[in-house]
């Protein structure tokens, strides 16, 4: 009979897994978006000033992906062997 524990961790891993893949593609994604956008207007005329916000964002942006890799980092463990 399966351990019903083992079943639920299980599903809880391969749930996390998921979400840090569509987080790391969502945040890839707007990083390349937000950079053709700033090239566009700038090629357009706009000025450092005028793009001062979205600097901002992609500053925020970078600190809140750190944050998130330093937190992944600090969960990681050597994995766990099974018992002999």
């Amino acid at each position: 009979m399966a351990n019903p524990i083992v079943g639920t961790l299980t599903q809880e891993v391969t749930d996390t897994i998921g979400v840090i893949r569509s987080a790391t593609v969502l945040i890839l994604g707007f990083k390349d978006r937000q950079a053709a956008a700033i090239a566009e207007v700038l090629a357009n005329g706009a000025t450092a000033e005028e793009l001062q916000p979205l600097y901002d964002l992609n500053a925020a942006l970078d600190a809140e992906g750190t944050a998130l890799a330093e937190a992944v980092a600090a969960n990681a463990e050597p994995p766990i062997e099974p018992p002999v």
